[in-house]
């Protein structure tokens, strides 16, 4: 090369500088902001506020930078070692030629992909149309008989039945038994949605379980088991977690409770409230027929005068006499039907308080046998039968051998009253 074309080549050149930033301006441009999974590392926290660590898995690493006005939520819970979902683009820190992730969110790895599930099945659902208020059933106002779906085992189920022993125990409960979290789950619920169909035994179905983390929750958000709620002929209430919870079925049943306790609410009206208004309805019946006997009175009243005016006598005091036993005989119909309602409100009110009474004495009795099989295996039961529990006197150590103690040591004997103290002259090992 002659000198001029070397002086050529020189003036061309750009510096460090122009090459970072054309690098920086390609990586930002040429790759669209994206999710990756990795584990942080490195993880430092500056003044500032802002987060700096390095994203890894088994094979490579990149730095990240986070900062601090992109920062929202739980943040200060980073740290080495979590396995996260960083979202953001990629860039070049010019001032070190640093290839890094310029982080936007953050979320924990395998709840971050469940999310997106959700989201997902969650649109899907809602474009066909298994959300929308026009296929919602009513619930029944008094049902024959509640179904819940659910674990017998956990706490939800008690919570159901207490809620509605205390509004309304005259109603029963049948428990369709299935798991409410893991593997397994969604298909136990669906074959106990699906046995609850077929017995056709009840008016309304509770379908939840109590609170927990989003994997926790993870089976009332299967596609299948939301397509048998909605095409369940029975109404459902879906009762999953508290009151901050979503599931995909919560959306598609018939009514969302917020909480089991709340879906027991729901289904059943308060007993207090039902009889007040039965007892309002009958005052209402005697109110319209007394209205009824007044209007029929003004009605008489106006006849009379247009008789008197352009009938003979006779025909008014027939037409009156007739009036008069109309308005007896309504009278008397009025109270024939009070009568009548009287004793079914008595009868009512009889179930209820025997229900309240057989529920309580249930639970006494339960709890009196669980006290007697507490009292059969205790080491005081033992103590009353005769027998006696050795310790050395200084450790406190139970004896169970003569080779635990030896001659000149001091015991004390626990006996079912008292104890005694003594000191051993000889032990044998047989």
């Amino acid at each position: 090369m002659d000198n001029s074309g070397q002086a050529n080549a020189f003036a061309a050149a750009i510096t460090v500088s122009q090459l970072n930033r054309q690098v920086r301006t390609l990586l930002e441009n040429g790759l669209a902001r994206l999710w990756v999974e990795g584990e942080i590392s490195n993880l430092a926290r500056p003044a500032s506020g802002h987060l700096y660590f390095s994203l890894k898995d088994d094979a490579a690493q990149i730095r990240a930078a986070f900062f601090r006005q992109r920062q929202r939520g739980p943040t200060l819970g980073l740290k080495n070692g979590d396995q996260v979902l960083v979202y953001g683009r990629v860039s070049l820190y010019e001032a070190r030629g640093d290839y890094q992730l310029i982080v936007e969110q953050v979320e924990p790895a395998g709840e971050g992909a469940l999310k997106r599930q959700f989201e997902v099945l969650k649109k899907k659902l809602a474009t066909e149309g298994l959300f929308d208020a026009e296929h919602k059933q009513d619930l029944p106002d008094l049902p024959s008989r509640i179904g819940v779906i659910t674990s017998p085992s956990a706490a939800a189920i008690r919570d159901i039945i207490s809620v509605l022993g205390r509004r309304f125990p005259s109603v029963p409960v049948v428990i369709y038994p299935a798991a409410v979290q893991g593997d397994v789950a969604p298909q136990e619920l669906r074959a106990a949605l699906d046995a609850a169909i077929q017995r056709n035994e009840c008016d309304v179905l509770i379908i939840g379980r109590g609170g927990g983390s989003l994997e926790d929750l993870w089976a009332f958000n299967d596609e299948k088991l939301a397509r048998a709620i909605f095409d369940s002929p029975l109404p459902i209430v879906s009762a999953v977690g508290h009151e901050v919870d979503f599931t995909i079925a919560d959306f598609v049943a018939d009514v969302r409770a917020p909480t089991p306790s709340g879906a027991a609410e729901l289904v059943v009206p308060d007993r207090g409230d039902w009889l007040r208004a039965v007892n309002s309805l009958t005052t209402r019946v005697a109110r319209l027929g007394e209205r009824a006997v007044e209007d029929k009175a003004q009605t008489l009243d106006w006849l009379s005068r247009r008789l008197f005016q352009g009938s003979p006598q006779a025909t008014l005091l027939r037409q009156h006499a007739k009036l008069r036993e109309f308005q007896h005989r309504l009278a008397g119909a009025i109270r024939q039907s009070a009568l009548r309602e009287q004793p079914h409100l008595t009868s009512l009110r009889q179930r209820l308080l025997g229900s309240g009474r057989n529920l309580v004495a249930n639970t006494n009795h339960r709890l009196d046998l669980a006290m007697r099989g507490l009292h059969s295996v205790s080491p005081l039961a033992t103590l009353e039968r005769g027998y006696a529990i050795v310790e050395d006197a200084s450790t406190g150590k139970v004896l169970v051998s003569a080779s635990d103690t030896k001659a000149g040591t001091d015991i004390r004997a626990r006996l079912s009253k008292g104890e005694l103290v003594a000191t051993v002259t000889s032990t044998r090992d047989d």
